[in-house]
């Protein structure tokens, strides 16, 4: 008898952690070794129990689900990680990919996918949903926007102007045109109320 594959799952939601721990507990080659709310007790929990695969959720208070993944890759570089969130968004597929995720599941996915993944993942295997997987490969040659556009769309989010972008970023109005000018030109927009679409549906804004 091989010993279970060792899970360890990082969710701030009690109801998506006692979701996995009860799907996980009736299969009998897993065993659910830990749980962590928030990316640096799941730092802690990686070291003391060294899981086979860790189920990683992105948006987590603090250190969030991408930091903690780079932060276990690079004491650990073998860890096997599978991402889990509610956005499918190709930016934040890529962020986490780069950093160094195996798999990428949407929590809406888990009743079907979660088990098979955890397998996948655990035999080395990577598994990236067809819909992302499109989607990253739909932007995979589009410029990114910078920080700083971020930073400038961000504000433009929120309602304000040109001149009120620029006070609070500290930059002139100019220098914000400029970099709508730019933005827009990246995501195909045809103005800023669809450049900020475009952007939260891609995963810009988030996180």
């Amino acid at each position: 008898m091989t010993s279970p594959i060792r899970v360890l799952c990082v969710d701030d939601h009690p109801l998506m952690r006692d979701g996995i721990a009860f799907a996980l507990q009736t299969q009998k080659d897993m065993e659910l070794v830990g749980q962590a709310i928030d990316g640096e007790e799941a730092l802690c929990l990686f070291r003391e129990l060294r899981p086979d695969v860790t189920l990683m959720d992105l948006q987590m208070p603090g250190m969030n689900g991408i930091a903690t993944i780079e932060a276990i890759k690079r004491e650990f570089p073998k860890a096997r990680v599978v991402v889990l969130t509610t956005y499918s968004g190709d930016v934040q597929a890529s962020r986490a990919l780069k950093a160094g995720a195996v798999g990428y599941l949407l929590k809406s996915m888990l009743r079907t996918e979660l088990l098979s993944t955890i397998r996948t993942v655990h035999a080395g295997g990577r598994r990236i949903p067809p819909e992302i997987a499109s989607e990253l490969a739909e932007h995979i040659s589009a410029d990114a926007l910078s920080q700083r556009e971020v930073e400038v769309l961000r504000c433009v989010a929120s309602g304000n102007s040109n001149k009120i972008v620029a006070d609070e970023l500290a930059i002139t109005e100019d220098t914000v045109k400029g970099h709508m000018k730019s933005i827009l030109s990246k995501l195909g927009a045809n103005d800023r109320t669809h450049a900020v679409l475009i952007a939260m549906k891609r995963g810009f804004l988030d996180g």
